[in-house]
């Protein structure tokens, strides 16, 4: 988005796009035990795609690993197929012209991670892989390329030992659990103010949210809206696919029709969330919409 750059990043990417708090995090879901904060370097992969679509946290460990996170509330089938997308790109920053020359050039050793921490059910671990989205041949037995992504659930009490091993990823778990909570009884705003003098009367994430209390409640706001939307862009997108699929009679016009349907929705709620509206307001903005989102 080109709008609302204070307010860009996550929570999640707010509190731990630094070294200390990456570290941590590192640690505690692979279970070492690095203390030089020195050997960490966080990597920027900002428009790597497209400028609505960022990792949300990339780092460097002593030069020898690339961890790559990315914090969902939806699962995404598609996560290795970006993931492969994401360090394609680090690697092409490393070797630069190296890659035409004879001599081979060691490449820090990717990891993939996806920390769910959305509100249908999901088990502790689960691996996706990339071979899965594959079209079937007659040689299934040969695949020539694969990645595989950790999915860990991180909601309140479903990985206690994770959360044993991190107090920073504790503490966002918690402050996320009560927005929830709290959300399901008064207004979103007033549910996440709650939520914060929650933690700061706990001294959860102290430091974070004495200075960047405001900026959580548009952060927060701007995730919820984003919820939103990719509910109401699957649904309009699904929808205008069957519609496109009956009028073309083939299956390659639905794939077309759920594509440019899906991005013409997708274009039409950035721009609302751009303009700061709610999820509500977002919701009711498509629904009494002139525009076309037929193609």
């Amino acid at each position: 988005m080109k709008g609302n750059k204070k307010y860009k990043d996550s929570v999640f990417r707010s509190i731990f796009n630094n070294k200390p708090t990456a570290l941590e995090l590192y640690n505690a879901v692979n279970g070492t035990n690095y203390t030089d904060e020195s050997m960490v370097e966080i990597n920027t992969l900002g428009d790597v795609l497209f400028a609505v679509i960022e990792n949300d946290l990339s780092i460097s460990i002593d030069k020898k690993i690339v961890l790559l996170v990315e914090h969902q509330s939806t699962i995404n089938d598609n996560m290795p197929v970006r993931f492969l997308a994401y360090i394609l790109s680090i690697y092409l920053r490393i070797l630069g012209n190296k890659i035409y020359q004879e001599p081979l050039v060691k490449l820090p050793r990717p990891e993939f991670i996806v920390l769910y921490n959305g509100e249908d059910p999901f088990p502790k671990e689960k691996i996706l892989r990339l071979s899965d989205a594959f079209e079937k041949t007659d040689n299934n037995d040969l695949i020539s390329l694969d990645l595989t992504v950790r999915v860990i659930n991180i909601n309140k009490g479903v990985n206690p030992e994770l959360e044993g091993k991190s107090k920073t990823l504790n503490g966002y778990v918690t402050f996320i659990a009560k927005v929830r909570e709290y959300a399901k009884k008064r207004p979103l705003e007033e549910a996440i103010k709650s939520a914060v003098d929650y933690c700061l009367k706990r001294g959860i994430l102290t430091d974070f949210f004495e200075e960047h209390a405001q900026e959580v409640i548009k952060m927060i706001k701007i995730e919820y809206s984003r919820k939103d939307e990719l509910k109401a862009v699957r649904e309009a997108a699904r929808n205008d696919g069957r519609t496109e699929g009956r009028e073309e009679g083939r299956e390659e016009g639905r794939k077309e029709g759920r594509k440019e349907g899906m991005e013409k929705i997708q274009n039409y709620v950035l721009e609302l969330i751009e303009q700061g509206l709610s999820g509500e307001e977002i919701k009711k903005k498509i629904k009494k919409s002139k525009v076309s989102f037929k193609v």
